[in-house]
Formats: C-alpha cells, structure tokens, sequence
C-alpha cells in the first residue's frame, strides 16, 4: 500500500519492494548497474531482491520513492544497520531528471525518517564507478570511510558515514 506525503511538485511514497512503484527504481539500477560494473541487468535485478522486503520495511527500514504528476523519477531505501545506525540502500534517480536536487531531496527525505526513527548514524557504501553518488554523499556531508587519494577501483566499494542527532526512539 502506497503512502503518500506532499511538498509543492514532489510526492514522496512509503512504498513496499513489490508496489508497482518500485518497480521503474529496480529495472533503471539494475541497467545502471550492469553497464557500469559488467553483470547482466538480469544478474543485478536479482541482486537487488535479495534483500528482503522486510529489510526495507517499518519498523526498521523504509523504501521511498519520489513522483512528479504521478511518474517515480528518484527513490531510496534504507535498513537496519545495528541498533543506532541505519543502512542506505537503492539510492536512484531517473535518468530524464538527474541534475534538477533529485539525489539530494531524497536523501533528505531519508534523513528525516531515518532520524524520526532514533538512529543516530547513517553508513552506506557506493561502488566505485559511480563518482556522481560519491560527490552527492560529500556535498551532502557525508564523511568518507576511505582515503580518497587511493584510485576508486583500488578502494572498491567506496563507505561513507553521517552523524545524525537522535530525535526519537527505535521502533
């Protein structure tokens, strides 16, 4: 079942891994996915499903997708990570609408639900082929976990971490 919140143009839904809005966020990352790391999209799909759904779901976890006039065009997940952090996963933008805040209204968006929650700290990793997430994690205020002198490939998956102030309890 879809939940929507409101901004001006943007709405953001609660959404499970199977709504037929996650659906667009899924198939984009698994072709984003295998053209920048050499697996099929078939192989990066099934990838992305081995997470449970449970993973993403309350009272630990949220999967998020952004719409504008009813289209999914960005979206982001997160889950448990331990008992104080939250773990960021899946964060897409549509290719048709990068470059317009997209990345960063949902980490926003993820930010604040993750704090509503009473996590404490988000981690995530990025791969090293994807340097437009790792400038949007740094512009975000994100700290990396890696010695950025190092050549991507090198470093592999590329973690990162921010402190968030706790606003609430864990469910």
């Amino acid at each position: 079942m879809t939940q929507p919140l409101s901004t001006p143009t943007l709405r953001v839904h609660r959404v499970t891994q199977d709504d037929p809005l996650a659906a667009p966020l899924l198939a984009e990352l698994a072709l984003e996915y295998s053209s920048r790391y050499g697996r099929t999209p078939g192989e990066v799909h099934a990838s992305l499903r081995e997470h449970p759904a449970t993973a993403f779901a309350p009272p630990h976890g949220a999967l998020l997708v952004v719409t504008r006039d009813g289209e999914a065009v960005a979206g982001g997940a997160f889950q448990r990570y331990d008992a104080h952090t939250a773990e960021l996963k899946r964060i897409w933008t549509s290719r048709e609408h990068r470059r317009q805040g997209l990345g960063l209204f949902v980490l926003e968006q993820l930010e604040a639900e993750i704090a509503r929650r009473g996590y404490r700290r988000i981690y995530l990793t990025t791969g090293p082929r994807q340097p437009e997430a790792v400038g949007l994690y740094l512009a975000a205020g994100y700290r990396a976990l890696y010695d950025p002198d190092l050549p991507a490939e090198q470093i592999g998956p590329h973690p990162f971490e921010k402190q968030l102030p706790a606003l609430g309890a864990i469910a």
